[in-house]
């Protein structure tokens, strides 16, 4: 079902909520990922920024997504009451829940002996690690068949591999 559906065709609570979870988990985790390729792209830099950077971009992200959910075929049907957007905002944090496992992950780089490239890799992989899972998850949910599980798994450790593979490219 595309946006424009999912905003202006009623659909069970249970299914908007599954939907948004984890879909938004997954764009959340390959976010966090990519903004861990882009901050290390720059070099050296204290961990606490590379914690905000993930943490503020999750929910400047989040923040986008409600807005574009709020205003796009919904308002042109009827302005959004307060159930509505509370709502949206729960349906849409996923985005920011995905940024925190690749911040905590560079927060804790100290306590694992990391230097700065160590945390950089340590922050990708989970936020890799997190990407498939979330994907995994959404499809378990719906009731997919293991193959399908598999397919969508393998799909999103490809994404993140080439994420990957584009810090390597890119740092090289």
């Amino acid at each position: 079902m595309s946006d424009t559906q999912h905003c202006t065709a009623p659909e069970p609570a249970a299914g908007r909520r599954g939907r948004a979870e984890y879909t938004g988990g997954v764009y959340g985790s390959m976010l966090a990922a990519s903004v861990v390729v882009g901050a290390g792209t720059f070099g050296s830099f204290p961990r606490v920024e590379l914690v905000l950077l993930l943490l503020l971009t999750g929910v400047v992200f989040w923040i986008a997504h409600v807005h574009a959910h709020l205003f796009g075929a919904r308002l042109a049907q009827r302005p959004p009451d307060r159930a509505v957007v509370r709502e949206v905002c729960r349906e849409e944090w996923p985005i920011v829940e995905a940024a925190v496992p690749p911040a905590l992950a560079v927060a804790v780089s100290p306590l694992l002996g990391l230097d700065t490239q160590g945390a950089l890799w340590l922050a990708l992989a989970v936020a890799v690690a997190g990407q498939v899972g979330w994907s995994t998850a959404a499809a378990r949910r719906v009731g997919a068949s293991w193959r399908l599980v598999a397919i969508t798994a393998t799909v999103n450790l490809l994404l993140g591999l080439l994420i990957i593979v584009f810090k390597l490219v890119i740092t090289h």
